[in-house]
């Protein structure tokens, strides 16, 4: 480990010593700010810290077992012990690594998931409620909810597009690789001849702004359309505008909500999915500028980029990013996403190494 991590991991203890003195003094919550931003700071660092102070005692112990080398009688079990801790060593330096590269101010967000039928038709719609589905199987089995913000069905049950927010904890930062192009090879229900055809989706994971991080949006930029909501939904949801259309002039992008019958909340939610897609946007601007000086196989949000390969046939999930193939289309159909989803961490943050190591 540099003496410079060295000095950087010691100072974070010092802090937190001085955070724990300022928290257990009486007058700690007269100022509510400045205690909820010394709690958060707590929270940040000490996990950081206790992982730094177990390896300085591992570190304690190693030089320990190495003088008990020139004893005869504990010479064998020295050299058992050296050979564990130095294990140990070097398992604690990569975690403290890990923990010390810079944090996505995003991951902690929760996040919109936007889903749309590219080529294929209605098989291309179909595939994006099974991409759906997907999705919300996993965030139920995070313990998450989910909430449909607006939607286009197709003629045979699909989505033309569809938009669901993601709400828990850590929730972008689980899925934010998932933007891209989503490609499936199957054989249709609307096939007649058993042939097998390709389709493909694009999925959009964008980080939902908390109202302080928010983007500006000018109001003389939108246009704001209100109408009748289509589908079902009652006799109130027919007779009243309460769909929302939203148009941002400078760039186009338009949002459309019409899943609640309150016109003021449906304008909400537009306006929110209109700032995460505003703020994707710039997000993957930065992405391009840092991929023309280094290439980044992770997380370049590029939504003509095909990410992913789902072969019913051949019963695998291929991600192209990474080269992993797993042959469990169902499970990771029905949510379980886990093995594609942590070798993609774990490639970023490889990635992340050793971009600070140039």
């Amino acid at each position: 480990m540099t003496p410079s991590i060295q000095k950087k991991l010691a100072d974070l203890g010092d802090r937190l010593d001085e955070i724990n003195l300022l928290l257990s003094q009486e007058t700690a919550t007269e100022n509510l700010d400045s205690y909820r931003r010394l709690t958060k700071e707590h929270a940040d660092i000490s996990p950081l810290v206790l992982l730094y102070r177990s390896y300085l005692e591992k570190q304690n112990d190693l030089i320990t077992a190495q003088g008990m080398l020139h004893d005869p009688d504990l010479r064998e079990y020295a050299e058992t012990e050296i050979a564990l801790l130095e294990t140990s060593l070097n398992h604690l330096e990569h975690d403290l690594q890990i923990a010390l590269l810079p944090k996505d101010p995003d991951d902690e967000h929760n996040l919109f998931l936007e889903i749309r039928a590219g080529t294929g038709g209605e098989e291309s719609a179909l595939f994006a409620s099974d991409l759906l589905r997907m999705y919300t199987r996993f965030a139920e089995r995070q313990h998450w909810s989910t909430e449909l913000i607006s939607e286009s069905p197709s003629d045979l049950g699909g989505y033309k597009e569809v938009i669901v927010r993601i709400i828990g904890p850590c929730a972008y930062s689980r899925l934010k690789f998932e933007s891209g192009g989503h490609r499936v090879q199957r054989v249709p229900a609307t096939e007649t001849q058993g042939r097998i055809h390709t389709s493909a989706c694009t999925v959009a994971a964008m980080p939902e702004p908390d109202e302080a991080e928010e983007i500006h949006i000018n109001p003389t930029d939108l246009r704001i359309d209100t109408f009748r909501a289509s589908g079902a939904g009652g006799q109130h949801i027919n007779k009243t505008d309460s769909a929302v259309r939203v148009t941002h002039l400078p760039t186009g992008l338009v949002v459309e909500c019409q899943d609640g019958r309150s016109q003021h909340k449906n304008k909400a939610q537009a306006l929110s999915v209109l700032a995460a897609r505003l703020n994707d946007m710039q997000n993957r601007e930065r992405h391009a500028k840092e991929a023309a000086t280094r290439k980044l196989l992770i997380g370049s949000g590029d939504r003509s980029e095909r990410i992913r390969t789902y072969n019913f046939p051949q019963g695998r999930v291929t991600d192209h990013r990474i080269n992993l193939t797993l042959y469990k289309i169902d499970a990771i159909m029905d949510g379980d996403l886990e093995d594609l989803l942590q070798p993609l961490e774990q490639e970023h943050q490889t990635e992340l190494l050793a971009s600070l190591a140039e």
